[in-house]
């Protein structure tokens, strides 16, 4: 296409109201590590005929999609991890739901599910890391039990130095109201 027969394309666009806009597909990085085992996965499950497999990765990759939308940057890696994470959180209490309604075969299937993603999540931080973080940011910072500021502070300084993906965060909300609990 020539400059001339571009800038008329782009100008008669610009008559009508509509935008031409260049989609980029390409994100940087690590992210692509786990978007790349996510839709390899999904092309190995439909070759192979897996439905459930195949079905529930591209429930993942309509969640990832969805998000990316919304942000003017692809997500990041632990934004996507954190996605698979609460998928098979979502799962599991379905799971438990169907199990309560008498429906075993619904059960196993969410379960089946949730077994499926736990693939491509990252083994979360032990209790025994997550406490010898939380015991030298304490250390730094001297909170007194009642300041609930303090908490937002270490939660801040904690998640500055581990990445959120990889702690169950109410396991560190327990364990820093406990530090500081026991410093008293």
């Amino acid at each position: 296409m020539s400059q001339f027969s571009r800038f008329l394309r782009v100008q008669s666009h610009m008559r009508m109201g509509t935008a031409l806009t260049r989609r980029t597909y390409s994100t940087p990085g690590a992210t692509e590590e786990i978007r790349k085992r996510l839709t390899d996965e999904l092309k190995t499950a439909m070759k192979s005929k897996d439905t459930v497999k195949s079905t529930t990765i591209r429930s993942i990759l309509s969640e990832v999609y969805s998000q990316d939308k919304t942000q003017p940057q692809p997500l990041s890696s632990s934004a996507i991890v954190s996605i698979i994470r609460k998928a098979s959180t979502r799962r599991l209490d379905a799971a438990i739901e169907f199990e309560k309604a008498q429906r075993p075969e619904l059960a196993e299937k969410e379960r089946k599910e949730a077994d499926l993603l736990q693939v491509f999540l990252p083994a979360l931080l032990q209790e025994a890391d997550v406490d010898r973080i939380l015991q030298e940011i304490i250390e730094e910072q001297k909170p007194t039990p009642n300041d609930k500021r303090a908490l937002g502070t270490i939660f801040k300084a904690f998640y500055s130095k581990v990445d959120r993906s990889l702690v169950d965060s109410d396991l560190v909300k327990k364990r820093a109201e406990a530090l500081i609990a026991a410093r008293t």
